[in-house]
């Protein structure tokens, strides 16, 4: 049986060449970084559970992407540059294929954007992961929630809902093919966090927040910090290629509560619709313009036509979702 100490130093202990702000990783009581002078210093952290954020017989290298890629969203969402994360891990046994799978999709990720394992710990028990992870930011540059204008467009990044109707697909909520089941879970299972536009968006956008657990309700996060309200065309939010085949109202459904989307969704002045534009080509990703932020509270919906929408669909919670 292998060690808890071996094991930290066989699958998660590397060499850190081109991490000029890790003075000290792996191997001591504390990692230090040195930030680069005079940014400001953003954390995070994000915690996966067996059973909960994921199944059982989960693949153990697309997990290790995703416990990261959550974490790297969250940076993404506040325009942060990663510079390095920490990992806690707790495992009923000490398996080697898991671990080096695990292993493998973590550092894979990692090193696509630069962000090096500095420490962490690991202990016996049900299978849990957590991340804190650490970035940077310009003075005064940060996306927050807090932001948001009245008269702002409202934008989304990529698509949404696939890896909702992948969960759905998985409990046999809906009926899918082997194809499309396969197209729609590597979106739940491998997630693309958009580091790269929260980057762009320093300095054109007001609000940011990632699409965690479902767009309604991670936008009300950013209508009830900013003190205000907003009005979203539910038939313009851009469904996932799968759940683009599906009936309107699953469309509808999946794409405004559906989470585990990981895009951005942000807020920026009318003004600013060209460089969001610029932005999102520098990125690689498409958005798109679905709603405006308005002074009154609340959330409106409303169809093709301007038509308002009387409906109520529940993002995820951690306590009161199945």
């Amino acid at each position: 049986m292998i060690s808890e100490f071996d094991l930290i130093a066989r699958y998660f202990t590397r060499a850190q060449p081109g991490h000029p702000q890790v003075v000290l990783g792996i191997g001591d009581d504390c990692a230090l970084l040195n930030p680069t002078p005079g940014m400001v210093l953003a954390i995070s952290s994000d915690m996966l559970v067996e059973g909960r954020h994921f199944l059982p017989d989960a693949d153990p290298k697309k997990l290790g992407h995703k416990s990261l890629a959550v974490n790297l969203s969250d940076l993404a969402a506040m325009g942060a540059r990663p510079l390095g994360f920490t990992l806690a891990l707790s495992l009923p046994q000490p398996d080697q294929t898991w671990l080096a799978g695990f292993a493998d999709g973590l550092f894979a990720l990692a090193d696509a954007h630069d962000c090096a394992l500095i420490g962490g710990d690991t202990t016996k028990g049900p299978l849990n992961i957590c991340i804190t992870i650490f970035g940077e930011i310009p003075p005064g540059q940060a996306l927050r929630r807090d932001a948001a204008l009245a008269g702002d467009d409202i934008w989304v990044s990529g698509t949404l809902g696939d890896a909702r109707l992948a969960l759905a697909g998985l409990r046999q909520e809906v009926a899918l093919d082997p194809a499309e089941q396969a197209a729609a879970a590597a979106r739940l299972d491998t997630p693309s966090p958009r580091v790269a536009l929260g980057l762009a968006l320093r300095g054109v956008a007001h609000a940011a927040i990632d699409i965690s657990d479902g767009l309604s309700g991670d936008l009300g996060h950013i209508l009830q910090r900013s003190g205000c309200g907003a009005l979203v065309k539910l038939d313009a939010l851009p469904p996932g290629p799968v759940l683009a085949r599906q009936p309107q109202a699953l469309q509808r459904e999946f794409a405004l509560s559906g989470g585990d989307d990981y895009e951005l969704c942000f807020t920026a002045a009318v003004t600013q619709r060209a460089a969001v534009l610029a932005a999102a080509q520098a990125a690689g990703i498409t958005v798109t313009r679905i709603g405006s932020i308005e002074p009154a509270a609340g959330l409106r919906l409303v169809d093709a036509s301007g038509a308002a929408l009387d409906l109520q669909f529940s993002s995820f919670d951690h306590f009161t979702s199945p």
